[in-house]
């Protein structure tokens, strides 16, 4: 029988295990080695960008419904700022960790890697998302929970697989895509770490409160023994079974998605007259401190220009704060006794909390987002209705399998061959149906609901 380790007693993780190179070989889930005619980092960052789950990204709402006239953020824009946020936070870090353990430099590790390796696990950290945003995610878990064609799964499932369905997560789903043996992608170990912020399955039954790292679950059911093997390659510490601390630079990759979020969000938001200019440069100015001038500011004529100044300098600032707090704690990070955001730490904190407080009550909940949200729900729920009904007629219930079934599931993409399933393994089947759903852009969501609701007809 396996103890579980108290935190107060973890062994220390390192720096030269953390950023050893390795990656899977999906073919046996052992690990695969290769040739250093490239950074092993940049490989994983050039093969994220040309890959099919990022370019979809372009059309993902990241908040807003896309306008026709003010340019908003996408998921994918987003995630390229994050990413750029990122490898700012990884080369200031990077430098440091590099004077503070010479040992790196003699295994061939720079500030530049390890830029690379917070930049692409950024750059993936919302790839799981599925159409519509967070409410998207809702809308999934919702479909299990509550319909009657996701509740009648139930009973072909376990309790863990029965727990990754009503709870769906989009980093997990992430982790899932990342790991596909058909993605391609083959990211090292160390970015699959640092993408990978909730190092917990679905069904632990009492997260540790206080811990940030438990707040959510980074990776499905049958993810598990990836990233166990992950963990054991890189010496990261399980602190109970089936519960590990972050691999480090996790905490940077969420630092740069809060930074991001939170600056660029308001600045959409003002964009779009859901903040008030003034209101916005009062809580860029609590950002910037000593560094605003309201004089300077005024040699900006327009609107769009006084906002990008402010958010470039409000970026710096807080990347500068963000790598100084990262510094601070990196001993207690690998300890696993400082396991809390970053930006929750930094002098800028305050300012932040306040940016979020407006962000919830003039933009998150303002009219257009709201209507995307029940949008979603609607789409979401159809899509899994007609699909999921007519799986289940074919494995479970064949004599009910319809015409209208059968040609229901012809529109399943080639992926997803029915061939190889023969209903003894419904999680597998309902695995690949989710991702099909969540990996739809909004865009395809919504016509493909459409024509299989018989609201609109191809060429229509």
């Amino acid at each position: 029988m396996r103890l579980a380790k108290s935190s107060l007693f973890l062994g220390m993780m390192n720096w030269e295990n953390l950023l050893k190179p390795g990656r899977f070989d999906l073919k046996d889930k052992q690990v695969a080695t290769l040739d250093n005619s490239r950074s092993e980092f940049e490989r994983d960052y050039d093969r994220i960008i040309f890959s099919a789950p990022f370019r979809n990204l372009q059309d993902k709402t990241q908040v807003f419904p896309l306008p026709e006239h003010d340019f908003v953020h996408t998921r994918l824009t987003h995630s390229l700022e994050v990413s750029s946020v990122g490898r700012s936070l990884g080369k200031i870090a990077g430098e440091y960790l590099l004077s503070t353990y010479p040992t790196l430099s003699e295994q061939g590790i720079t500030s530049a890697d390890i830029g690379a390796i917070v930049a692409a696990a950024a750059l993936t950290h919302d790839i799981g998302n599925p159409p519509f945003g967070h409410s998207g995610e809702d809308a999934i878990s919702d479909f299990f929970k509550f319909h009657q064609e996701g509740q009648q799964w139930k009973g072909h499932l376990s309790a863990s697989q029965w727990a990754d369905m009503v709870n769906f997560e989009g980093n997990a789903q992430g982790f899932r895509m990342l790991t596909a043996k058909n993605s391609g992608l083959k990211i090292s170990f160390a970015t699959l770490a640092a993408f990978t912020k909730y190092p917990r399955p679905s069904d632990l039954p009492d997260p540790e409160k206080g811990r940030r790292s438990q707040k959510k679950f980074g990776f499905f059911h049958d993810q598990l023994a990836y990233y166990s093997l992950l963990a054991d390659n890189l010496g990261i510490t399980e602190i109970r079974p089936q519960v590990w601390l972050r691999h480090p630079l996790a905490f940077l990759v969420e630092a740069a998605d809060d930074i991001c979020y939170s600056i660029i969000d308001l600045e959409d938001g003002c964009t779009l007259g859901l903040v008030s200019l003034e209101e916005s440069i009062r809580m860029f100015a609590a950002i910037l401190g000593d560094r605003f001038s309201e004089e300077k500011l005024k040699e900006y004529k327009g609107t769009s220009q006084k906002l990008a100044i402010l958010r470039a300098m409000a970026i710096n600032k807080l990347v500068r704060e963000t790598a100084d707090a990262f510094i601070e704690k990196e001993e207690a990070i690998r300890k696993g006794t400082f396991d809390q955001a970053l930006t929750d730490y930094i002098p800028s904190a305050i300012a932040l909390e306040e940016i979020s407080r407006i962000s919830v009550a003039k933009i998150y909940r303002s009219k257009p987002v709201l209507e995307k949200e029940a949008a979603g729900f609607q789409v979401l729920e159809g899509l899994l209705d007609v699909f999921s009904k007519a799986l289940y007629h074919k494995f479970y219930q064949p004599e009910l399998y319809s015409g209208q079934d059968k040609s229901i599931l012809r529109l399943l993409p080639e992926a997803m061959d029915l061939n190889e399933y023969d209903g003894s393994d419904a999680y597998a089947i309902l695995r690949g149906l989710v991702d099909f759903i969540s990996g739809m852009t909004d865009k395809y969501a919504l016509s493909l609901y459409r024509k299989v609701k018989g609201i609109s007809l191809p060429g229509a």
